[in-house]
Parts: structure tokens; sequence; C-alpha cells
């Protein structure tokens, strides 16, 4: 017995200590912020906002509503993209209701053929937002890539998925109060470009493992 006892403590004294997982929330905020803020940023200095859209987030209830969803969709998918990088991580309950605010964000657009939430109009357009939306979205997606690659994601496709809406979104969501508000326009050029970089992160991802 007492020869087992020395032979594990020398196996175990052999053995390097395993860092600490960074935490899953922590990341999400950090990342989330620096990407809101540098799509912000950048957008305003490519050109001005919609004149209107300050004010009508203190008079248009519907509007409010629609950006306070797709604000808390794009919350969690940033939680859920870091969390799907490490095992056990993430649960059924949050991806389910990630995706319900997702599918309310888009519902609020497909009602707004009917009835939108603001009076459609060409006010604010700008002349390249389908390109602005698409090109924003690729330095946060590579942050989000290379902090998925540092963790243990076990479905490195999913989660490059996953990493591509959250990264997508952020442009997207923001157009809302850059460019026109037209709910045809915002599912072909805001939300279109979004779903593009979705679908081109896993390519991405592979050219990455490939190639480095």
């Amino acid at each position: 017995m007492r020869d087992r006892e020395e032979l594990l403590d020398s196996l175990a004294g052999d053995l390097a200590p395993v860092k600490a997982v960074p935490d899953p929330l922590r990341l999400a905020c950090l990342w989330l912020g620096l990407s809101a803020l540098y799509v912000v940023v950048l957008t305003h200095l490519l050109g001005p906002i919609r004149p209107t859209a300050m004010g009508q987030l203190q008079s248009e209830p519907r509007f409010l509503m629609e950006m306070l969803v797709g604000s808390l969709a794009a919350a969690g998918l940033a939680l859920t993209a870091f969390r799907v990088a490490v095992p056990g991580a993430l649960n059924r309950g949050f991806t389910l209701i990630v995706a319900v605010l997702g599918v309310l964000w888009l519902a609020g657009f497909i009602l707004g053929f009917v009835s939108p939430a603001l009076e459609p109009s060409m006010l604010g357009k700008r002349d390249h937002c389908f390109i602005e939306t698409f090109v924003y979205a690729w330095p946060p997606l590579l942050a989000l890539l290379y902090w998925q690659r540092r963790l243990y994601a076990l479905g490195p496709l999913r989660a490059a998925v996953l990493a591509g809406l959250s990264a997508g979104i952020l442009p997207a969501l923001y157009m809302q109060i850059a460019c026109m508000y037209q709910p045809a326009h915002i599912l072909v050029f805001h939300i279109g470009p979004a779903l593009a970089v979705a679908a081109m992160a896993p390519l991405l991802l592979y050219g990455w493992l490939r190639f480095r």
C-alpha cells in the first residue's frame, strides 16, 4: 500500500498544473463591450446616423422594444458563443431563450410589412449599408474565433456559426439607428449580411486551421 502511495505521489509530482478555464461571462462582456464600441464609433466615422433615431427611441415604444429585444439577443448570442467553447457551460434552457429572442427580433420586421414599428422612410439611408454591415462584423468575428480556439470548443463548426451570428448582429442592430427604417430594407441589407457572415464563419475557421 505504501509503495502504491509513493508511486501515485511520484506520478502526480510530474504533472503540470492545469490552468483554470476563463469565465465565459467575463469574456463575453469584454468582447461584447469592445465590439459594440468599435461598431458604433466606426459607423459614426463613416457617416451620420438617421437624424430622427434618438427621438424615435423616446417617442415610439415599439421601436424601443424592437431595439431592446435585439440588444438582448445580441448579448445572449455573445454569451452563447463563449459558453459553447467551454464543455458543459451551455445548457438547452439558455440556448432556447436566446433563440426565442432572435426569432422575436426577426418577427418584428416581418410583422412590419403589415404594421411597422416606425413609418417607413428613406430618411437616413446610407449608400453602402449592406457592405458596412458585412465588413464591420469581421474584426469582432476574428477576435471571437481566436478566443474560441483558446478555449475548448468540442464542436468548432457550431461554435463558428454562433460566433458569426454574434458578430453579425451588432452592425445589423445598430443600422436600425444609423440607416433608413423600412422592414424589407432591414431584412435584405442589414440582416442579410449578418447571416452571410454566420454562413462564412465556418469556412474562415476551416481555412484558419488548415493554413495556420
